[in-house]
């Protein structure tokens, strides 16, 4: 089914025809509250994260978990990502991104009890399990809003949507650390962010962009992929190995490579989370002015140099300086790649995501331990300059995508 965006810019979305729904009784809304409904349920799935993610401190003290066995658990919550991502293509080609992202965030933020009621080590694993399989569904569904929305702009603004979820991060991470400052334990802490997910979930729902599934195409489970989603979801794996490198590393290579005191180890990490916020609400803006393809291939130049300028130049300010550069170049890679992904193929732009998120998560996934490999044989420094040689590898594929084009 191909698409015509019945309203203008400046009027009423009344019906919108878009490759997996076709609407035929649109309520009459607003692109703009419609725009911020989406940024909402954005912005809800990285509180949901990163309530999690600030309490595993205390969750760990609470089962008295060594690292060995709290890095063994934590491999729970990706392995439920990665399994699910074939099947979430096919909920939301199915019954639709609404009404799937409606259940799945619900799911999200209600899931986060069972992990503050974990008392035992087996019982933390299961319940991330199910975090990452409900979350993955989350993830698909909210990016085919994303890319249903944009289509209706009929401009670039993919990347201000994850801006929202880096938004959420902070917060989720401040919360967090009020609430270890209140002494109040991840139970209570948690049954607040699913209080305040549910209120914005009830608010915003009715205007996410609405209508009846498409009939998915008939395949087997298991076919050959499509080529250009192949290469796609490269470019975005070398993003995602980059960006889970500077997640889980760069306070490390503050503390043993650049030397800093314990006060400014977070400095890195922090420069670059700001950075990365920052270039998601600006990179729409650039995308509209010099195009995908540019935007990508410049996104590749700047990884590969920020890494370098903290590999060849490791103090304070030229590491944080090269942290922030990084920050950036990451930034719209990933909004793009999924933007394009959708638009790139006859399949519905659920099982699109899904197909790119697939190859692409395996970048987050195993781009941090091999850092880790890598300094054991050598060094950190060497390690971060192996990761910069993915932003060149970004830039010399998005060159030769005729689909950038």
């Amino acid at each position: 089914m191909h698409n015509e965006i019945a309203a203008s810019r400046r009027t009423p979305l009344k019906q919108v025809v878009i490759n997996t729904f076709v609407t035929t009784s649109l309520p009459v809304v607003s692109r703009r509250a419609m725009r911020l409904a989406i940024a909402a349920f954005y912005f809800c799935q990285g509180l949901c994260f990163a309530s999690w993610a600030s309490r595993i401190p205390d969750i760990k003290t609470k089962l008295q978990l060594s690292e060995a066995e709290l890095g063994s658990i934590l491999l729970a919550l990706p392995i439920g990502q990665l399994l699910m991502m074939p099947i979430s293509g096919r909920l939301v080609t199915k019954y639709g991104s609404r009404s799937v992202l409606t259940i799945a965030i619900l799911l999200y933020a209600i899931e986060l009890t069972n992990i503050g009621w974990a008392s035992a080590p087996w019982q933390l694993a299961l319940a991330l399990f199910i975090f990452g399989v409900v979350g993955n569904m989350s993830n698909i569904a909210v990016n085919t809003q994303g890319v249903l929305a944009e289509k209706i702009y009929e401009r670039p603004i993919m990347a201000s949507f994850h801006g929202a979820w880096s938004i959420a991060g902070f917060t989720g991470g401040l919360i967090g650390l009020l609430m270890m400052n209140l002494n109040v334990s991840p139970r209570p802490h948690f049954f607040i962010v699913i209080a305040a997910v549910v209120i914005i979930v009830v608010l915003a729902r009715k205007y996410l962009i609405p209508g009846v599934p498409e009939i998915a195409m008939k395949k087997k489970f298991f076919s050959k992929p499509d080529k250009v989603l192949v290469k796609l979801g490269i470019i975005s794996f070398c993003c995602m190995a980059a960006e889970g490198t500077m997640f889980d590393w760069s306070g490390v290579y503050f503390k043993e490579v650049v030397k800093v005191p314990e006060s400014l180890v977070i400095v890195g990490y922090v420069s670059f989370m700001i950075m990365m916020a920052a270039g998601r609400f600006s990179a729409d803006r650039i995308i509209a002015r010099i195009g995908r393809k540019k935007m990508l291939q410049l996104s590749g130049l700047l990884i590969l140099g920020g890494l370098m300028v903290a590999v060849l130049f490791p103090y304070l300010v030229t590491a944080t300086l090269g942290f922030l550069i990084v920050g950036f170049g990451v930034s719209s890679v990933v909004p793009t790649i999924y933007s394009t992904a959708a638009k790139a193929t006859k399949l519905s732009p659920g099982m699109a995501i899904a197909a790119v998120s697939s190859i692409s998560f395996l970048g987050f996934l195993l781009g941090p331990p091999l850092i880790g490999y890598i300094a054991e044989l050598a060094n950190l420094r060497y390690s971060f300059a192996v990761v910069s040689l993915l932003g060149l590898l970004i830039t010399v594929m998005v060159s030769k995508l005729k689909v950038m084009d």
